[in-house]
């Protein structure tokens, strides 16, 4: 990893570019409802203020790691992430960073994109 990928911006706040990409790709392979769903919780989780790029990093492959393997055992989303989206994932966060400022607006954003996400499969 460059000096470049260890300082910047964006290692900051999304860890290494080789790991993003990574994490990127495996949730491109996710069936269509799991990785709406990994989308919309990617959203909210940025409204966190992550304490270092490789904590951050982790937190998004473990989320890939979560996803993937739900999907691999046909487990439906609303049983990953429970009756409230936005708890789910601020639950999730507190484990890599901090806290943050999530606005209400967000949380209801979760809410729909997850319900979204479950209603594909239907």
């Amino acid at each position: 990893m460059s000096d470049v990928e260890k300082s910047g911006f964006i290692s900051k706040v999304i860890g290494p570019k080789k790991r993003w990409r990574a994490y990127k790709a495996r949730v491109k392979e996710l069936p269509a409802n799991h990785r709406a769903a990994v989308e919309a919780i990617e959203r909210h989780l940025m409204h966190f203020v992550p304490t270092d790029g490789e904590s951050n990093a982790s937190m998004f492959e473990d989320l890939a790691d979560l996803f993937e393997q739900a999907a691999a055992d046909g487990t439906p989303i609303r049983e990953i992430v429970g009756e409230d989206p936005a708890e789910f994932v601020e639950a999730f966060a507190q484990n890599y960073s901090e806290g943050g400022y999530v606005p209400a607006r967000a949380r209801k954003r979760l809410t729909d994109d997850l319900a979204r996400a479950e209603a594909e499969v239907s």
